[in-house]
């Protein structure tokens, strides 16, 4: 299907950037990679006056590594996370989610910053940012903004972001090197959005009991979910088959799917347990 007319404009700075999309009002849209945008415009769900590409603003493809954590800008690319070897220590869950999305074509050119604006329920990256209370900072013409990520995501496809807006990175915090994590998703074939994925890691005392745990549940709502039911259920235990069975019962009484095209409500409820209970082996075994 043919896109939509459009203006095109390619700035060289965040500024410039902004000032287009200001001077528009509401009618222009970010380009990042393309991999949303392009298809919801094919099929009209967006109909931009104006698309700002935002390729030649070269620093938001920086990836920093530092003690108090992570940082990726914006146009960091899928590929750029799973090729740079410094993320396997320093935040290996986010590597791990980063490995399903999608087929590699769509790894070689969709980025960071597109899919946390398109906001996808479904979508890894999204998933990962609420369950690792990472901040997005975003800018616009009244300066720069850091939200919370679980206060960024607003419904389906909707963000706190305002028209004048674009994300500029998202930091994680440190990573501690001993940490237990996993992610598991399901999906009818490789490469398409989960049905369900659960995202999840914790620390551990010295008697090896959890602490600080932080469980993420994709796919089952109309944004990502932080399961703090789940969390207290393994806070103070030691993750093991008792525990785990607890922590599967929990998480999928505290989700409410809807009935789609995909699947039943229902089903999703059962899947997301048992995606957190696969999670929490993968965890327990290091």
């Amino acid at each position: 299907m043919k896109l939509p007319p459009f203006e095109y404009i390619c700035p060289a700075s965040i500024a410039e950037a902004v000032a287009l999309l200001a001077a528009h009002d509401g009618e222009a849209k970010p380009l990042a990679g393309g991999q949303s945008l392009v298809p919801m415009l094919a099929f009209r769900v967006a109909a931009p006056s104006l698309l700002v590409d935002l390729r030649k603003v070269s620093e938001l493809r920086q990836i920093r590594i530092a003690d108090d954590g992570v940082a990726l800008g914006a146009m960091v690319r899928w590929r750029d996370i799973l090729e740079d070897a410094r993320l396997l220590q320093a935040h290996p869950l986010l590597v791990a989610a980063v490995g399903h999305v999608a087929h590699y074509q769509i790894r070689n050119r969709g980025t960071v910053g597109g899919s946390l604006a398109h906001a996808d329920p479904a979508a890894e990256l999204p998933g990962i940012a609420v369950t690792c209370a990472a901040k997005i900072v975003v800018v616009g013409q009244a300066g720069a903004r850091v939200l919370a990520a679980e206060d960024f995501f607003r419904g389906p496809l909707t963000t706190a972001l305002t028209p004048d807006e674009i994300i500029t990175e998202i930091r994680f915090p440190a990573w501690p090197a001993r940490r237990r994590f996993g992610f598991v998703e399901f999906a009818r074939r490789r490469g398409d959005f989960a049905l369900a994925a659960a995202a999840l890691f914790y620390d551990q005392d010295d008697d090896g009991k959890a602490v600080g745990s932080h469980v993420g549940a994709i796919g089952v709502a109309d944004r990502p979910l932080r399961l703090t039911a789940v969390e207290q259920v393994l806070n103070g235990n030691i993750v093991a088959a008792a525990t785990i069975a607890k922590a599967e019962a929990t998480a999928s009484a505290a989700v409410d799917p809807p009935d789609d095209i995909h699947a039943t409500g229902r089903y999703r409820k059962t899947l997301i347990g048992v995606m957190v209970e696969r999670a929490l082996r993968r965890a327990a075994a290091g």
